[in-house]
């Protein structure tokens, strides 16, 4: 069973790969000077996580407080990858980090900042725990081969969310544009995560796109902002529209409709006849994190089989812990059986992994599809 698990793996470990490349991606060339994040002494005093909403369970973090005496800060503040960059990058370049110790970011904002010079570099001794668990298939990602500087907090798959009592014959991205859903669609504002699946709707491969594909791509969705088809462009936050019934549709993330199934049993994570996209996001420590230390020890416990397979029990995204199957099947959890925590080929097999936009056109697009999302074009 474990080798299904390493084959949805081995193609998000490809999806980091991809990041590498492009000019947002600071050149693809360190910028700054590389700094080791130093353990320091015992791990103790106070941690702060930065991570997206829906991502650990109630019971993790008051007992690794228990466990080893830190006291920890967990943020739900993430809710866009530019966003949070936007709002650190002021602080980074002065080598601050708002007294954040870890972020968790998309792999190809991971690479981004790494090259800026805004992250560090691991303790090799201090991870080491962690770095054992890790699946095999995501040791050696193009972006950081030795997981110098990231390590995965999870996998996902990017896709419909959807409320099947007001759309129940949703299977398609094409869907999004069908106009019986008007004013009822979100998407993300994640540019890899929306405009690939838009090119898969129309048939083409978002690992073979060219520039203009991308551009016709945004071009479909501002079409669709103009008629009012869509509803808005949200990052994490899609999920208060689909509680309140506002939206019935949206470009979303895996787990996150377990989330809210919880409130609404009728809304459900819909792998597209297209396929999905395949990513990770990944814990990184930025320049100026107060406590290393305390950052590694984190680390260290949610990569333990046990504590991993409590909040993949939760949030329902893929783990990327090794044993974490056979931890669940043991505890008797549905999240064993489940596709979208542990997802064999078959159900991934139209999916794509998160692609970056041509280098020799990823400045227009970043700029027209940000000049759509906020209302500029």
């Amino acid at each position: 069973m474990r080798d299904k698990l390493l084959i949805a793996l081995a193609g998000l470990a490809l999806s980091v790969g991809l990041a590498a490349c492009g000019s947002d991606l600071g050149g693809g060339e360190r910028e700054g000077d590389v700094q080791v994040a130093t353990a320091e002494g015992d791990a103790s005093g106070d941690l702060f996580v930065s991570n997206w909403p829906f991502y650990i369970d109630k019971n993790t973090v008051p007992e690794f407080e228990d466990k080893t005496g830190i006291s920890v800060t967990y943020k739900e503040d993430v809710d866009d990858n530019n966003v949070i960059f936007t709002k650190l990058q002021p602080l980074l370049q002065q080598g601050e980090s708002g007294g954040r110790d870890i972020v968790v970011v998309t792999d190809w904002m991971a690479k981004k900042m790494y090259d800026l010079g805004y992250l560090q570099e691991f303790d090799e001794e201090a991870i080491a725990p962690a770095k054992a668990n890790l699946v095999p298939s995501l040791q050696s990602p193009s972006i950081d081969p030795d997981r110098k500087y990231s390590l995965p907090w999870q996998s996902g798959m990017t896709g419909l969310v959807v409320n099947t009592a007001d759309a129940p014959d949703v299977d398609e991205i094409a869907d999004i544009f069908d106009p019986k859903y008007k004013g009822k669609v979100t998407v993300l504002t994640e540019l890899r995560d929306t405009v690939p699946l838009v090119m898969k709707s129309e048939g083409i491969d978002p690992a073979e796109a060219t520039g203009d594909d991308w551009l016709a791509a945004i071009d479909k969705l501002r079409e669709a902002v103009d008629s009012g088809q869509l509803r808005d462009f949200t990052g994490n936050s899609y999920t208060n529209a689909m509680a309140r019934g506002d939206a019935s549709i949206a470009i979303g993330w895996s787990g996150d409709a377990i989330q809210l199934q919880a409130d609404n049993p009728d809304i459900e994570f819909v792998m597209p006849n297209e396929g999905c996209i395949l990513w990770s996001d990944n814990m990184v420590i930025p320049v100026g994190a107060p406590n290393p230390a305390a950052a590694y020890e984190w680390m260290n416990y949610v990569y333990e089989p046990a504590n991993q397979a409590q909040i993949a029990d939760y949030n329902y995204y893929l783990t990327p812990v090794t044993g974490v199957k056979e931890e669940l099947e043991k505890q008797g959890s549905p999240a064993a059986k489940s596709p979208l925590v542990f997802p064999t080929d078959s159900f991934t097999k139209n999916c794509s992994t998160q692609p970056d936009p041509p280098a020799d056109s990823v400045e227009e697009i970043e700029r027209e599809f940000q000049s759509l999302i906020t209302g500029g074009g």
